[in-house]
């Protein structure tokens, strides 16, 4: 009797465990496979002898991957539960990683970054519908916790990444592929606490009030996309450019620019840490105008100072950070009755943007090499890091548009 008592006080704590070991750990993971991009990249391109444009197309492969995750993961997590969609999501980036590790061609790699992409985009959702279930006391403060694992492991990738490829095993240089393969090795930990976990439900609303007719035939929820879109192809196109960037444009060492990379991060981390508060006491719609319009005046300043203004490229992380989850509140608080659909309708529309917006970015280069600075291509890279810049200053400016149109109708939020 007394056992059973004792079991029924210490599996209800135990589980909560699991639950923040999943979602912690899966944040730290996330941040990890998405950012040792950045000092491969320049590898991946000599090796392999890619163009700008074939870069683009790569990371546009990687956006694609992750926009059709959004179609489907939502109603797989309902169809099978959090659990095995969370597995499933964590063992295909560990599949990625081997398949990485033994490609040889642009096209075999092509497909591995779209497998990885795609488990990415599941375990994105996966964590945010099971953070949502799981954070009901506290919810603000829980979120940006987890958001802060998922920025602590940004800020370290590179380095790790820079140093992992220069590292040897039994005689055997890992490189890139090797580094791609032991980093998403470590998604496998997080299905250990998966198996033995009790994942929360959830019961199903009525979100007929919000249809996605509705939402089409809406200019918010349209500005909302624009801002979104935007703010976030500029976000991660610096983790995916940054590098690259700086070691042709100014011929840095791929261990300072992965360096710059991390600092970045570091901003980022902490932005969303600490200002979240902050947006809630000025409105979000303000709050996103401000801090988007710092990102892009700092990231085009960088530019245009030359590589003396390189240190505003990590500041412009603190502006950039906060945008994802304040978008996020503000659906919440536009479409109460609807968020899930809101949601759903605008991410999916920005991973379009985002397949589209690396196109263009390496687009920008390989153009402006070819009929403006064939010789040394740094007129070429410094365009497409000027486009990032102009991302968050057009997010901006959409936020001015939503601002000016709610404040019409006495709605701001």
């Amino acid at each position: 009797m007394e056992k059973a008592q004792l079991s029924e006080k210490y599996e209800p704590k135990l589980n909560t465990y699991l639950m923040f070991l999943i979602i912690f750990g899966g944040f730290l993971i996330f941040g990890l496979s998405e950012n040792v991009k950045g000092p491969a990249i320049p590898l991946i391109q000599s090796e392999l002898l890619l163009s700008e444009s074939k870069i683009g197309f790569l990371l546009a492969l990687n956006s694609l991957g992750y926009l059709i995750a959004c179609t489907f993961t939502a109603a797989l997590t309902n169809k099978i539960g959090l659990k095995w969609t969370g597995i499933i999501a964590f063992s295909s980036m560990t599949i990625s990683g081997l398949l990485i590790f033994i490609s040889q061609q642009f096209a075999s790699l092509s497909g591995s970054f779209f497998l990885l992409y795609i488990g990415n985009g599941m375990l994105e959702i996966g964590l945010g519908i099971m953070a949502a279930r799981i954070f009901t006391k506290n919810t603000g403060f829980m979120m940006n916790l987890a958001h802060f694992f998922y920025g602590l492991s940004s800020m370290v990738a590179p380095m790790i990444a820079s140093s992992m490829i220069h590292m040897s095993i039994f005689g055997m240089d890992l490189g890139w592929r090797g580094m791609y393969f032991f980093v998403l090795l470590l998604a496998l930990l997080p299905i250990i606490p998966s198996i033995f976990g009790k994942f929360p439900t959830e019961e199903l609303t009525d979100e007929n009030a919000l249809s996605y007719s509705s939402l089409f035939r809406d200019p918010v929820a349209w500005l909302i996309v624009s801002i979104l879109s935007f703010g976030v192809v500029s976000e991660m196109a610096v983790g995916s450019w940054l590098v690259n960037f700086l070691v042709k444009a100014y011929s840095w060492s791929l261990d300072d620019a992965s360096g710059m990379l991390s600092l970045f991060f570091l901003f980022f981390m902490l932005a969303r840490l600490f200002l979240g508060p902050l947006t809630d006491k000025i409105g979000y719609t303000l709050s996103i105008m401000i801090f988007a319009a710092f990102s892009g005046i700092c990231s085009v300043t960088g530019i245009l100072i030359g590589e003396k203004g390189a240190v505003l490229f990590a500041l412009a992380g603190i502006g950039i950070a906060p945008i994802y989850p304040t978008v996020m509140a503000l659906l919440a608080k536009r479409y109460p009755n609807g968020t899930g659909t809101a949601i759903t309708f605008t991410v999916t529309l920005m991973g379009i943007a985002s397949v589209i917006g690396n196109l263009i970015i390496g687009f920008i280069i390989d153009m402006v090499n070819k009929f403006i600075d064939s010789n040394s291509g740094i007129l070429g890279q410094q365009a497409g890091y000027f486009f990032i810049g102009l991302l968050s200053i057009f997010c901006s400016c959409c936020c001015i548009l939503l601002y000016l149109y709610l404040r019409k109708k006495n709605e701001v939020i």
